[in-house]
């Protein structure tokens, strides 16, 4: 009993090795583990059970996510696999790791700055956190548009540098 408890806990491990691989297809430079998006992995009755959570309930990265995480799990033979999908709690850009973030940034896009509960109420009333450039770190810049190369960001123009960039949203 003890060496299949040993086994299951390193085949988790790996799995965990594993999932670092995969990438957001939609912001490549992150995987799904740093975009926080995998809420578990469990061993039961011989097949890995792996929970995803969708960045929001329509997101349509999902099933490439999905077949994705398949793919890779398949190519170690991982083939009794279930992928569980997970709305609730609903995802939130402080599931993003640090090192998303940094990737984020040097990718050029502006990770979200303030994802805490007086930010979303913050900007209910209007009032907006200052965005860095992520090419100049100036926060001398201004909302373009509230939506970005997808719905999950929004474009700002700094005024320093004059470059755009994306902003991932707070949620």
């Amino acid at each position: 009993m003890n060496e299949l408890i040993a086994n299951s806990q390193q085949l988790t491990a790996k799995i965990w090795q594993l999932l670092e691989e995969v990438s957001d297809p939609e912001v490549p430079v992150l995987s799904i583990l740093d975009l926080g998006i995998v809420r578990g992995v469990r061993i039961a009755d011989n097949e890995v059970h792996i929970t995803i959570t969708p960045t929001y309930s329509g997101c349509p990265a999902m099933n490439t996510i999905a077949t994705e995480i398949r793919l890779r799990l398949l190519a170690e033979g991982i083939s009794k696999l279930t992928i569980h999908n997970q709305l609730s709690p609903a995802w939130t850009t402080q599931w993003l790791s640090q090192a998303g973030r940094e990737k984020l940034a040097a990718y050029g896009i502006a990770p979200p700055q303030n994802d805490t509960a007086m930010g979303h109420v913050l900007k209910l009333f209007g009032q907006d956190t200052a965005v860095p450039c992520p090419l100049c770190n100036s926060t001398n810049t201004h909302l373009v548009s509230q939506f970005g190369s997808t719905s999950c960001k929004a474009l700002y123009q700094c005024n320093d540098c004059r470059e755009p960039f994306d902003y991932f949203k707070c949620h």
